[in-house]
């Protein structure tokens, strides 16, 4: 099937899976945070306890989604979105009306849930569901919607407040996502239902192996290649979540402006979005476990680079870098573990490994912080992580023959 035919077949599906990724935005740190200092000028916060209260949300956040997320092996997706966009949208409207640590704690810890959790979980979850041989290509095509987000909002958002207040800005976010996109939503899902897009784990994209059995969750945790696989997964959102927090340290110790480093953010979607569609077309060709052993070497080349030098030429270099590992590993890894554990209970597997990636990016600002306060430079972090990185990456060469037996569950217990 060409790539033409396949998305005019397939287009309310994928343009379901866009709609979601590109929501998810609102509940995202690098959207929320372009809020920070006037939140906590309205509630007289330091930076140090707004920080706190943010990881103590978001770690409460993944733990509730541990939950959450495997309900999308139970109910139908697409309900499941209307219901997280609308939870999101009366998270953000409660954000626009904060007015104490209560509201500002349940705001964020909604945000995180239905924004960076649900909805991200349930875009990438359903293109792993009704797609099998073009599911590579579903899921670049659907999570284009994030970088398309990192690109726009910070800047429609930067343009508002020159004549908004941050409280009106939240409140029309929270309008838009009950006014414009849950109608639109709907109309997609009518769409997909009518057309049998969503069938379980359809055949109409072509089929997975026959006779092949899909794992539990519970059959997962006794899978020591789930484990093995964990140390170079959960990098990328460590790495890139602890770098972007720790920005302004960065800049300063570069040498760098603020403004020079900002500039570089549409490079990072540009090269994230023409590394999701080429991982999808190569997991289509070769399967996501192949691919494992590649991904994260621009990550590791980026911080390398910026570990190297002062020169100013390596911000945009790392931010191209970065990129291409965050939108590869958005689709690769969003592959993965459906080619490895089928997909009948995908949901409760993508909701246990997306809870601990929320507790990875939870982790790394702090983390990262004290290594500085003790006197580990970003450098020397940098050079390390690096370091790291490419020993995932190794690990994974030493993995590939296991990862691509397509081994069969263990029996239950």
């Amino acid at each position: 099937m060409t790539r033409n035919t396949f998305v005019r077949r397939a287009a309310p599906a994928l343009g379901l899976g866009f709609l979601l990724s590109f929501g998810s935005s609102i509940g995202q740190t690098y959207f929320i945070s372009l809020f920070a200092g006037d939140i906590r000028a309205d509630l007289n916060l330091t930076h140090g306890s707004f920080g706190t209260l943010y990881t103590f949300a978001t770690l409460a956040s993944a733990a509730t989604f541990l939950w959450l997320g495997k309900l999308t092996d139970r109910f139908d997706l697409s309900l499941l979105s209307a219901f997280s966009l609308v939870g999101l949208s009366g998270c953000a409207l409660l954000i626009a009306g904060v007015d104490s640590l209560i509201t500002l704690i349940l705001g964020i810890f909604g945000l995180r849930l239905f924004g960076q959790g649900l909805l991200s979980h349930i875009a990438i979850t359903a293109m792993g569901c009704w797609f099998a041989a073009e599911r590579g290509r579903a899921l670049s095509i659907a999570t284009l919607g994030f970088p398309v987000g990192e690109a726009l909002l910070p800047v429609l958002a930067a343009f508002l407040l020159t004549f908004c207040t941050w409280r009106e800005i939240w409140t029309g976010a929270s309008v838009g996502m009950i006014v414009i996109m849950l109608p639109l939503l709907l109309w997609l899902a009518y769409l997909v239902r009518e057309r049998g897009l969503d069938r379980p784990r359809n055949d109409i994209f072509g089929a997975e192996g026959s006779g092949r059995l899909s794992w539990t969750r519970e059959q997962v945790l006794r899978d020591l290649r789930f484990y093995g696989l964990l140390p170079g997964l959960l990098a990328p959102p460590f790495i890139i979540t602890g770098v972007l927090f720790h920005q302004v340290h960065l800049v300063e110790t570069k040498s760098w402006t603020l403004a020079a480093f900002a500039s570089c953010y549409p490079l990072y979607a540009i090269s994230s979005t023409v590394a999701s569609l080429a991982a999808g077309w190569m997991v289509d060709r070769s399967g996501a476990a192949r691919l494992l052993r590649f991904y994260l070497l621009p990550l590791a080349l980026g911080l390398a680079l910026l570990a190297a030098t002062d020169a100013i030429f390596a911000a945009p270099a790392f931010m191209l870098l970065m990129g291409a590992s965050a939108g590869a590993a958005t689709v690769v890894v969003g592959a993965l573990w459906a080619e490895l554990y089928g997909t009948d209970h995908l949901g409760a597997i993508r909701s246990l490994v997306v809870a601990l990636l929320v507790l990875s990016t939870a982790i790394a600002p702090g983390l990262m912080g004290l290594l500085i306060d003790a006197g580990l430079s970003l450098d020397s972090q940098f050079v390390l992580l690096s370091i790291y990185v490419f020993v995932c990456a190794i690990s994974f060469v030493v993995m590939l023959p296991s990862l691509v037996l397509g081994l069969q569950p263990p029996a239950s217990r």
